[in-house]
């Protein structure tokens, strides 16, 4: 029994070890061979290594979790690509004289499979394609409509002569933050006219790349050759009797770091369509781009394919790394101390007190507080901090009420002989929105939220990432 217990520790171990190494080599591939493929880690799909080092002549490939994540590298101090790093959308197989029964293209790691062409054995009507912006299937002769995402995705056409309906193009959806990140969707099957012969399958949506740099000292360099791929799949042909696939639409890229230099090529271009004797395929709408940084002057980067801008790419650059905030920013106020209401227009300051207290006032006061969106039965801590000495021992309270608004007070004692700042502090857990979606800040995703606000001054926000970063929004009345 002992050594069964030893031998499942070991393999245990060995096991993790061989997983943390393969981590470690997607951030940094050797120089051959020239095509490397990773999983992407279970759970949230992050990589995450110290320094990161992409060689030329490398193409980092990778195969998707069981959840779908994007591919994220979260990296602590420096980035260098000189190779390449694809999450591109696998082509649609072409359609044929032969039953098929799944064809679409595969959706790069965190987007969506193109949609399986028709084969008469059910239905007439390829497959729409998965995800958000999924192109619509070609009906008998008809070809697949392209994936959506910046814009509508393009709807297949009948060239004359032909028997059926083509597929619509996928819906525009997702936003510029790219938070959080979504690739791209699949393109519609094409229709099938004949029993035992299969329409061409939807092209696959292009992948999600997130690399953000964790420490302010950090930088993202690319040099000459650099490529960054994350195009949606091409539709797979058609023939006489059946239609072809749409494209799927392209992915996204997110670059996050206080400094970004050098030249790189970008791929998010949507998938392109390919034809039938009577209907061509929609093609995928273009992805999105976004660049964050502090020093971004010396980046450049074109747009694949000839260097020349994708219509409909969305391409979002920021010049600071700002902090975003919740959809409905919680909030935390003294509204009291001792019955006497907050001015209209505070400062928080020992120079100019907000407030006079008469002198007849104990040392032992009520202090009110109010919140907004901050979860009821949540603990707020309050202290006394006078002009000189020592703050006073903190106390604590309760909020009650809603989600929307709640309230506490809690007894404190304020020195009666110089002026004090008494501040209120909580912590709270927010991983999602009101929508069930992640919460990101500069890329990070959110564990937790603190609030601090004090007698005279506004909310200060601070959102405490996993990794343990505070970021802090600025104060607000």
């Amino acid at each position: 029994m002992r050594s069964l217990l030893i031998f499942t520790l070991t393999l245990t171990l060995a096991l993790a070890m061989a997983f943390d190494q393969a981590r470690a080599d997607a951030c940094n591939p050797a120089t051959s061979p020239s095509v490397q493929t990773f999983d992407v880690p279970p759970g949230d799909g992050t990589f995450r290594c110290a320094s990161m080092n992409i060689p030329w002549g490398v193409t980092v490939k990778f195969n998707r979790n069981a959840t779908n994540t994007p591919v994220t590298f979260e990296i602590t101090n420096t980035v260098s690509i000189t190779g390449k790093i694809d999450v591109s959308g696998a082509n649609g197989v072409a359609g044929s004289a032969s039953t098929q029964f799944r064809n679409g293209g595969a959706g790069g790691p965190g987007a969506f499979d193109g949609g399986t062409g028709a084969n008469n054995t059910l239905t007439l009507i390829g497959g729409t394609g998965l995800g958000p912006g999924g192109g619509g299937g070609g009906d008998r002769q008809g070809s697949g409509g392209g994936g959506g995402y910046v814009l509508a995705g393009g709807t297949g056409q009948m060239l004359g002569g032909g028997t059926g309906t083509p597929g619509g193009g996928g819906g525009a959806y997702g936003a510029a933050a790219l938070l959080p990140a979504v690739g791209g969707s699949g393109g519609g099957g094409g229709g099938t006219l004949s029993l035992g012969n299969t329409g061409g399958g939807g092209g696959g949506g292009g992948g999600s790349l997130v690399i953000f740099v964790t420490s302010p000292t950090g930088s993202i360099t690319f040099d000459f050759g650099a490529q960054l791929l994350a195009n949606g799949g091409t539709g797979g042909g058609g023939f006489n009797s059946y239609g072809a696939g749409g494209g799927g639409s392209g992915g996204t890229v997110r670059l996050v770091a206080k400094t970004i230099t050098g030249q790189a090529t970008v791929n998010v271009a949507g998938g392109m369509s390919q034809g039938s004797n009577y209907s061509s395929g929609g093609m995928g709408s273009a992805g999105r781009v976004r660049v964050e940084g502090t020093n971004t002057a010396q980046f450049t980067f074109s747009l694949m394919p000839n260097s020349t801008p994708i219509p409909g790419t969305s391409v979002s650059m920021t010049d600071q790394l700002s902090p975003e905030t919740l959809p409905s920013t919680p909030t935390l106020a003294i509204t009291q101390v001792a019955g006497v209401n907050a001015p209209a227009a505070p400062t928080g300051s020992f120079a100019t007190p907000d407030i006079l207290l008469p002198a007849t006032t104990p040392a032992s006061v009520t202090v009110s507080l109010q919140a907004a969106q901050v979860p009821p039965g949540t603990t707020v801590t309050v202290t006394v901090k006078g002009l000189s000495g020592t703050a006073s021992a903190p106390v604590t309270t309760t909020l009650a009420g809603t989600l929307a608004s709640s309230t506490a007070s809690a007894s404190v004692t304020i020195p009666l002989n110089q002026p004090a700042i008494i501040s209120a502090v909580v912590t709270f857990t927010q991983t999602a929105d009101a929508g069930g979606a992640p919460i990101f800040v500069q890329g990070e995703p959110v564990e937790r939220v603190r609030l601090l606000t004090r007698w005279g001054g506004g909310t200060e926000v601070a959102y405490i990432t996993r990794s343990g970063r505070e970021i802090v929004v600025a104060a607000a009345r």
